[in-house]
């Protein structure tokens, strides 16, 4: 059904920052003191009501106004940066693997982003190419509301591949400073009744490949979500508006996995997320090619699906929903786009399908908080892919015993409760959190005008 293991308490506070400019890379762990000082943060820009910050770094103009060491922007179609000679070579050895490699590293450091709304959590995204035998380590610093500054915080260390000369992707556990610490793939501000938030943070890319070798990663898309909300068991109800749409998203059923690959998060039953990342791919007419699918068992059904899941598992969270990691994913297909952030309401997502966007959604609930479902999770991803004329929602939900099970229709004010909620009591009443709206959004680079105003409009360039 849903994960077996609750997914880590989410977001109990949140937030990090940024400081710094190029760095060795792997001393980039939290606590190592940055190695110059950071750059003034820039005056603030006009200030908005809204607790959600999403920025992006990804025009060539974008790249351009970083901090390089040894990157070059790659002036394409699609705007990037590569690898064009080493700053210098590192050696790390692979928790996972136990080997020791030697590798060439470039960065790349994005300016100051000063948020609008002083945050207490944060998430990183990115999208990228890394061919066999390279990787990328995506990095947070920032600036606390007091002027203090955190560590660089290791918000991932990806690549798409798993073969014999490739780390093996991870997040990175014990990153803390006191102030704010890292869950997964999540920052957070440890107390934030205390007040202290952070201001503005940079992003920090490191590029590597073997010695010698030409091949290069490149990163199209590199952004954050930063947030501030209030703690809220119960959230507003909005109004039904644009209605009536339902999106055509292939259904897929994690739970006919079950027992499939059990090295990948204990098979399907815990693969809600890489389930949810295949449709929408597949939405867009992208999938693997027989040749990529060729490990799985030809007796299973649905293979793309243990595609998903090995191709998203997290080796130190030893699960499939790390939430960027599905996104960059994602956009390992052909010209497709993905980040995760957040949305306020049901009326942002009647947006997004009405435009023709399929929306992934993260929730936590007890099997009596959402009729129908017949089940209850402490941490559910699921596919948002239109509304009733009445305004209750239409999901894709692969905690179904097969797949024409999936499509199922939920209360509009259950569903938009238990998206929403940052704070649910669980089985036993004690207090747990929930993900206050946290979401995927997959779309092709060249989206009608109308899905780019869309998703502009709510904060998405």
């Amino acid at each position: 059904m849903t994960s077996s293991a609750p997914r880590r308490t989410v977001l109990a506070a949140v937030l990090a920052a940024a400081a710094g400019a190029a760095a060795p890379p792997l001393a980039a762990a939290a606590g190592a003191p940055a190695r110059r000082p950071v750059p003034p943060v820039p005056a603030p820009t006009a200030r908005t009501k809204s607790p959600v910050d999403y920025h992006a770094w990804t025009t060539a103009a974008d790249w351009h106004q970083g901090t390089a060491h040894g990157t070059r922007v790659v002036a394409a179609a699609r705007p990037g940066i590569a690898l064009a000679r080493p700053a210098g070579t590192t050696v790390y050895r692979d928790p996972h693997t136990n080997k020791t490699a030697t590798w060439e590293y470039a960065t790349w450091t994005s300016p100051a982003h000063r948020l609008r709304v002083p945050a207490t959590e944060a998430v990183a995204s990115w999208n990228a190419h890394t061919p066999a035998g390279t990787w990328i380590a995506v990095e947070l610093g920032g600036t606390y509301s007091d002027g203090g500054r955190t560590p660089w915080y290791v918000m991932g260390r990806w690549t798409a591949g798993d073969g014999e000369n490739d780390i093996r992707r991870t997040s990175v556990d014990d990153q803390k400073d006191g102030r704010s610490a890292v869950s997964t793939d999540t920052f957070a501000v440890d107390d934030p009744s205390s007040g202290l938030r952070l201001a503005a943070y940079q992003l920090r890319v490191t590029l590597y490949r073997r010695p010698g070798s030409t091949d290069t990663p490149t990163v199209w898309r590199l952004g954050a979500m930063a947030s501030d909300l209030p703690d809220r068991f119960e959230v507003p109800a909005s109004a039904p508006g644009l209605v009536g749409r339902e999106l055509r998203v292939p259904r897929y059923s994690q739970e006919i996995h079950k027992g499939q690959y059990p090295q990948y998060d204990n098979g399907g039953e815990a693969w809600c997320s890489p389930t949810s990342s295949e449709m929408i791919i597949e939405h867009w007419g992208r999938r693997p090619t027989p040749q990529q699918l060729s490990w799985v068992d030809p007796s299973y059904a649905d293979p793309q699906v243990c595609h998903a899941a090995r191709y998203t598992f997290d080796y130190q969270y030893d699960g499939c929903g790390n939430w960027p990691f599905n996104a960059a994913y994602a956009a390992t297909y052909r010209d497709l786009q993905a980040v995760v952030t957040r949305l306020s309401s049901l009326t942002e997502v009647e947006r997004l399908v009405h435009a023709g966007l399929p929306v992934i959604t993260s929730q936590s609930f007890l099997k009596t908080e959402l009729d129908g479902a017949g089940y209850g999770t402490a941490g559910h991803l699921m596919t948002v892919i239109g509304f009733t004329p009445t305004g209750d929602v239409i999901a894709n939900d692969p905690a179904s015993p097969d797949d024409p099970a999936v499509r199922r229709v939920y209360q509009r004010r259950q569903f938009e409760n238990i998206w929403l909620r940052t704070k649910r009591h669980d089985e036993k009443g004690q207090v747990k959190s929930g993900s206050g709206g946290v979401c995927y959004l997959y779309f092709p680079v060249n989206s009608t005008p109308t899905q780019h105003r869309v998703l502009r409009e709510l904060g998405i360039r």
